[in-house]
């Protein structure tokens, strides 16, 4: 099934340690918690220096929408500058990672699956004017990141979307996809551990 997942539908929730907060986009199965997700997406906004969570278990995806950026340092043993050259950081949710603002608080896109139960690919896209679309996972998730509209259609149906929001797709249907200027986030996540 098709669903679009408004972003002005969702509500932030402000971390224990209140250096940002996090909105959930997606998460399955619907109403797990944190520590029993099989994989859940969603939007942070970082507005101080600090620790990242530990999720043992748990591969991640994040990916910076707006702002300076972070230098990571990751298992104190390597630097990440996620910034405007670099914008997608994949790692073990097991790391031990700090992470130092460059000057202003960030808003970035995560992905997180439990390697044992499933995993993830990310895309990004960059579109003007028309464009198709196939969704490739079990599970398919388009995310706006850039741009005021996106529209998305099939033979069936029409969805509108404004900045921030995401779809979650079926697997079986070709998508037109149609925008002046966007630039959107696709996560495809395939059930089962990923083979090396």
């Amino acid at each position: 099934m098709t669903m679009l997942i408004a972003f002005a539908s969702l509500a932030p929730v402000p971390w224990k340690n209140g250096g940002g907060s996090t909105t959930e986009i997606a998460i399955e199965p619907p109403g797990a918690l944190l520590s029993d997700f099989d994989w859940r997406v969603s939007l942070a906004t970082i507005s101080q220096n600090g620790p990242f969570s530990l999720f043992p278990g748990v591969d991640r995806t994040l990916v910076l929408v707006e702002g300076p950026g972070m230098v990571l340092d990751v298992d104190n043993s390597g630097r990440f500058v996620l910034g405007e050259d670099d914008v997608i950081i994949e790692f073990a949710g097991e790391s031990v990672i700090q992470a130092t603002l460059a000057g202003a608080p960030t808003i970035d896109f995560n992905v997180m699956t439990r390697r044992t139960v499933c995993h993830h690919k990310f895309g990004i896209r960059r579109l003007t004017g028309s464009s198709v679309f196939a969704p490739r996972g079990d599970r398919s998730l388009l995310f706006l990141a850039e741009g005021e509209s996106l529209s998305i259609s099939s033979d069936d149906e029409r969805i509108g979307m404004v900045r921030f929001d995401a779809v979650m797709f079926d697997t079986d249907t070709l998508w037109t996809l149609e925008s002046s200027e966007a630039t959107v986030f696709i996560v495809d996540i395939f059930l089962g551990a990923e083979t090396p």
